[in-house]
């Protein structure tokens, strides 16, 4: 059984829009990387797309925004799931 994170990751910081600097860009990568988007490490359509679909999913606030409520369910999704 995979173990549910209930924390925030260690990959996650603050709350991305737009990524400002190498490590957001690299969290927003490993977002698209789970979520199977192309990784560009920016908040493209698709990315922003994907992570409504997730917060909708799992009943959070739909921001299109990677913030730690949804990191949290990105972490919970990659534990069923090779990455």
């Amino acid at each position: 059984m995979c173990e549910q994170p209930s924390s925030k990751p260690p990959w996650f910081k603050r709350t991305i829009i737009r990524p400002a600097n190498d490590f957001e860009r690299e969290a927003v990568t490993h977002a698209q990387r789970v979520l199977r988007c192309d990784t560009t490490g920016e908040m493209d359509e698709a990315t922003v797309s994907h992570l409504r679909g997730i917060q909708s999913l799992f009943g959070l606030r739909v921001t299109g925004a990677l913030d730690e409520p949804t990191a949290i369910q990105i972490e919970r999704i990659r534990g069923y799931y090779a990455v």
